[in-house]
């Protein structure tokens, strides 16, 4: 089956994520468990955690088609010690988190240099900090992002993917979520139907199609290749409706979450509904 949903808001507490998902017809869905602009945060309470577990049994959400992000303060490329550190920790207690509310995976923007290393030595440091808090934790899935490529942000290269995933030492607890407005603004073409098996067929011979854990369905308001993340409403931006109807029609796509995070909120149900339409 084909999960579509939203990045749903926790306002009052993660527990709240299901009954907000529920209410826009989505069978997936995403959430931060923590305020995403702040290193700090609460402890999660074991009220809050069964409650959770409560509401994903009411509303019927399986945990794998859940996809918690962690917050946007985190560089696991920092090219400082002390500001890579505090990245670090504070992934660690996201990791943590989602292992508390039983969810298995956390999604996350890879890192930038900052114009202060290399390409090359901040994808290794990349690497080295999912590996450091992948010892640490267990049952949850690192799943980075692709990026658009803004500023010195890396992984909005399949090969940036690639290059990461290959010095994580636990290769069953690695993939990627595929953001399409991101891939894009990065270079890679998804308004035809040729261009999006020439798109997805390299993403296969460069990362491997076994590593995508979930996508992020946008359209995009700038163009190809303008390295610009700039999310828009599904068919309204440069991407058109063809890469969505492509998605939901191709059997490697089950299972995984697909994620809304187009601009307009309050369209979210018509666009969750447009896409199960557009299943043959």
């Amino acid at each position: 089956m084909i999960r579509i949903g939203a990045h749903v808001s926790a306002a009052g507490g993660v527990e709240n994520s299901p009954e907000n998902a529920a209410a826009i017809g989505a069978k997936a869905f995403a959430l931060f468990t923590k305020n995403q602009r702040r290193w700090d945060s609460k402890p999660l309470t074991t009220d809050t955690i069964d409650k959770f577990q409560e509401n994903l049994t009411k509303f019927e959400f399986s945990t794998e088609h859940i996809l918690p992000h962690d917050g946007y303060l985190i560089n696991l490329g920092h090219p400082e010690k002390s500001k890579l550190k505090r990245s670090q920790d504070a992934f660690l207690v996201e990791m943590q988190r989602c292992e508390e509310l039983g969810l298995s995976m956390l999604n996350f923007h890879p890192g930038s240099h900052l114009k202060q290393s290399s390409e090359q030595e901040c994808l290794t440091v990349i690497s080295d900090s999912i590996n450091r808090t992948l010892e640490k934790t267990k049952n949850v899935t690192a799943v980075i992002e692709n990026t658009a490529g803004q500023g010195s942000n890396l992984g909005y290269r399949f090969e940036h993917l690639a290059s990461i995933i290959d010095k994580v030492e636990d290769k069953s607890r690695i993939g990627v979520c595929l953001d399409t407005c991101h891939a894009f603004a990065a270079g890679y073409d998804l308004r035809t139907i040729t261009e999006c098996e020439a798109t997805f067929s390299e993403f296969e011979n460069i990362v491997g199609i076994k590593f995508l854990k979930a996508m992020h369905i946008n359209d995009s308001k700038k163009g190809l290749g303008s390295h610009v993340d700039r999310h828009h409403s599904l068919g309204q931006g440069e991407l058109g409706l063809t890469p969505f109807r492509y998605i939901v029609n191709d059997k490697r796509f089950d299972e995984i979450p697909l994620i809304l995070e187009t601009i307009d909120s309050t369209i979210w149900p018509q666009e969750i509904q447009m896409l199960y339409d557009m299943i043959e």
